[in-house]
């Protein structure tokens, strides 16, 4: 029992210094590092222009003519059900976007903006084309507008921007706004009424700093940074160190490209079947930038070409991830072991469809995890409780030999022999259910679904720290009768000693800013051990079970 003891405090130990370093990682030094402005830009993709426009550029002569169209720069402004949204005319860049369905705060009027054009807090999406001659409709370009403002009316919204040039070359941009959807999606299309072929490459690119919200959990590790999918590599993470020690550069057909933090992101989606270039940059002033950008697109005179892609900006819904793109439901960050997490949220979800109750819907999580396992769980109380039961022979064992380590090893494994008791038998099936409750815990943390959701009484916010501390102190309570369940170390080490006592103390005041559907979770757990524990050692000791 001793050894499963220090098994058990070693592993709690591992885990806190794991989430002790990612925290570090990707929270302090990366504040301290955007700080420093670097000394000069990093290397630009060749491919993707980089030459500011002034604010006062005006349209080629060829467009002043256009009928109904405001030239002049500014923002436009979409509403739908879902955004307010603002697309900067110079690039027809989306500076700004605010989610009316989801406040910052439970009970708070004021709505989470995502993306920001602000010095200290720059999250922006880009695209544009950049012609293989000539001036092209990048993100530095001015594009026009038919209309200043844009209200969702019916199923479906277009805010179309154009741009030409002197060569006949008319480009059309069309965002297409669905309702209901945090899917957007872009229409690119290419008229040439000029008299010469016309050839540019389409780019796609997402511009971020490593700004942290002010509201989000400093206790609670989540991941923000760059995200890359391709069919070859599959899920791969790029953080902002990542793209400050080498510039990405890869050949892809399909995949994604996204910039993600907790509960939101924004994704790009290129046409799926031409091969794309991804990559990534590291900018002045503590900027990076991931995007992919295609190979060239001849237009011929008198032809015309549509570029379809697609992005994803908001919350990470994974019944509407699951649908845009292959892999982009991994945006939901759920680590190494998401193979595991998925069916978890999956059965979340299945019980809350019945119940309607996120907060009862992991309780019932709990009850069936704690079923699935009932056997493995059953194995490792009776070792405890047989360990418990032989104590006191242990004890007397150990007074006998005294200093004799070695008689005393021989004779405390022929009395487990004797007793057919297997000293680590309590370790394997507590080690094997390990990943589950791992894979539980990032489930309920990175789940958007379960943001702001009210369970019962006070606790209105399973995503928030009880504002009363009342279930963490209760899981203290719970923790506390666990431990006086299991049998005592042999020769305990005076300083593992006060280490376990102080456990309860700790994990209560450690669990006081963790989300209360977190506790919520540990402290049913927590009983249904209790009470598994206590039937299986009475009936042990009397003589029901061997």
């Amino acid at each position: 029992m001793d050894n499963q003891r220090t098994l058990l405090f070693a592993a709690l130990a591992f885990i806190a210094v794991l989430i002790w370093q990612a925290w570090q990682e990707d929270y302090v030094l990366p504040q301290q590092m955007t700080t420093q402005v670097a000394a000069t830009e990093s290397k630009v993709t060749p491919d993707v222009p980089d030459v500011k426009a002034k604010s006062n550029q005006i349209l080629p002569s060829s467009s002043e003519g256009a009928d109904n169209v405001n030239i002049e720069g500014g923002t436009i402004s979409v509403s739908t059900d879902v955004y307010e949204l603002q697309i900067d005319k110079i690039g027809g860049s989306l500076i700004g976007l605010t989610l009316t369905d989801y406040p910052e705060e439970k009970g708070q009027e004021k709505k989470i903006q995502l993306l920001h054009n602000s010095p200290s807090k720059t999250f922006v999406v880009e695209s544009g084309l950049v012609a293989q001659n000539g001036e092209s409709p990048n993100h530095h370009a001015l594009w026009s507008s038919a209309n200043n403002e844009y209200l969702m009316v019916g199923e479906e919204l277009r805010v179309p921007l154009i741009w030409k040039n002197n060569a006949g070359v008319t480009i059309t941009k069309t965002y297409i706004f669905t309702k209901g959807s945090y899917q957007v999606d872009l229409e690119t299309r290419i008229e040439n009424n000029g008299a010469e072929a016309w050839s540019a490459r389409e780019y796609l690119q997402i511009k971020r700093n490593n700004y942290a919200e002010k509201n989000e959990n400093s206790m609670i590790y989540t991941y923000t940074g760059g995200v890359l999918y391709t069919d070859e590599d599959k899920y791969q993470k790029i953080g902002f160190s990542d793209m400050e020690d080498d510039d990405l550069s890869r050949e892809a057909t399909g995949g994604w490209l996204a910039m993600i933090q907790h509960y939101f992101g924004i994704a790009w989606v290129p046409e799926k079947e031409n091969q794309y270039h991804y990559y990534t940059k590291s900018l002045k002033g503590g900027l990076y930038v991931i995007g992919a950008y295609s190979p060239s697109k001849v237009v011929q005179p008198g032809e015309a070409k549509t570029i379809h892609s697609v992005l994803f900006a908001g919350p990470k819904l994974q019944d509407q991830l699951v649908n845009v793109a292959p892999g982009l439901e991994l945006m939901v960050d759920y680590g190494k072991l998401t193979i595991i997490a998925e069916p978890i949220f999956w059965l979340l979800s299945f019980f809350y469809d019945f119940v309607g109750n996120w907060g009862v819907a992991i309780i019932m999580v709990t009850l069936t995890i704690k079923a699935l396992f009932f056997k493995l769980s059953e194995k490792s109380y009776k070792s405890m409780a047989h360990m418990k039961i032989v104590q006191p022979r242990i004890v007397a064992l150990k007074e006998r030999y005294g200093d004799d380590k070695k008689q005393l090893n021989q004779a405390m494994m022929e009395l487990y022999k004797t007793e057919k008791i297997n000293p680590l038998g309590g370790c394997l099936p507590i080690l094997i259910q390990i990943p589950v409750f791992i894979a539980l815990y990032w489930t309920l943390l990175e789940s958007v679904e379960l943001r702001q959701a009210p369970f019962a009484l006070w606790v209105d916010n399973i995503s928030a720290a009880d504002p009363y501390f009342i279930l963490p102190v209760i899981y203290g309570i719970t923790m506390y009768f666990q431990q006086r369940l299991n049998p005592a170390p042999v020769d305990p080490d005076p300083m593992q000693k006060k280490m376990m006592q102080m456990l309860p103390i700790m994990f209560t005041g450690f669990f006081a800013f963790f989300p209360a559907g977190l506790v919520l979770y540990w402290i049913v757990n927590n009983l249904l051990t209790i009470a598994q524990q206590t039937i299986i050692m009475k009936r042990i000791e009397a003589g029901k079970e061997k």
